[in-house]
């Protein structure tokens, strides 16, 4: 069996779900990491995050809901607070996609949205996976 040439893929992050942004990352604080003082909203996915490097690569994201809609919010209502999904960077997205698609994966969306820090992204669905959420991203200039 040939695997897809996907690129360069590394971890990019680990997003956890939670109600109470700054008590996570105070959690989080007290075991060694240091968060951005940024917080960023993404309304299309309805929640403010925060960002603490784990190494050259990998960060660790936190999710909290902004409001009582959207898919970390219905994460919540449903499995509690955790690690909600792992995220792989990829060079591009659209062809991830593509080559991915061919091998039996389904993705969430039709085609990429924007996340975080203005990346491309979209998502494996579990069931394609084993049970575990994965997203795919593009770091756009």
């Amino acid at each position: 069996m040939s695997l897809p040439d996907l690129g360069e893929v590394y971890l990019d992050h680990i997003a956890v779900a939670t109600k109470d942004l700054e008590s996570s990352v105070s959690i989080f604080t007290k075991l060694g990491l240091n968060f951005s003082e940024d917080r960023e909203v993404v309304e299309d996915q309805k929640v403010k995050t925060a960002f603490a490097k784990i190494d050259k690569h990998a960060n660790l994201e936190l999710l909290e809901p902004i409001n009582n809609e959207g898919p970390i919010q219905k994460y919540i209502e449903k499995k509690g607070e955790g690690i909600h999904h792992l995220c792989f960077r990829v060079d591009d997205v659209n062809i991830t996609m593509n080559k991915l698609k061919k091998e039996g994966f389904v993705f969430i969306y039709e085609k990429p949205k924007v996340g975080a820090h203005n990346c491309l992204i979209n998502f494996i669905h579990p069931k394609s996976t084993g049970g575990i959420l994965i997203e795919v991203s593009q770091k756009q200039e």
